[in-house]
């Protein structure tokens, strides 16, 4: 059993932040996929929405949401691949749920409610933003043979 006491664990914030990118990473990852699959949560969405050349943009962004949702959720360029994402879920507060203010019937607690994911996501993203990927992720390797050579 001594063995066991020997290993070096790392701490429980590397475990926290590793959970935090497996989050982040696997909702953008497969909300990425989705727009590429489902003309709902794509096309029709962005058309929906107002946004000009709805297939460019939701494509565009899907890619965007796959290849950084990757990213963080293997930890390789966090910082780097978390603003991407930032810019995708200020954008979706403001064109989807800002909006719900002026609808009748809707107002305030109607969007606080609808904007509760977004806004997880949106304090994730800062908080990756400002620690990295932490050291179970590949930026710690990566970086930890950067500093050896």
């Amino acid at each position: 059993m001594g063995w066991f006491r020997s290993l070096s664990w790392p701490s429980s914030d590397s475990r926290s932040i590793a959970l935090i990118r497996a989050a982040v990473g696997l909702i953008f990852f497969t909300q990425g996929i989705l727009k590429f699959l489902d003309p709902h949560m794509g096309v029709m969405r962005f058309t929906r929405i107002g946004f000009p050349l709805p297939e460019f943009t939701a494509h565009f962004t899907g890619a965007f949401e796959i290849v950084c949702g990757l990213l963080v959720l293997v930890g390789l360029l966090t910082r780097l691949a978390s603003i991407p994402l930032l810019i995708v879920i200020l954008t979706a507060i403001a064109t989807t749920k800002i909006p719900e203010l002026s609808h009748p019937g809707q107002g305030f607690w109607f969007m606080v409610s609808d904007a509760r994911t977004d806004f997880a996501m949106t304090m994730c993203l800062l908080f990756l933003l400002s620690v990295g990927g932490g050291a179970w992720s590949l930026d710690a390797l990566v970086w930890k043979e950067e500093a050896s050579r």
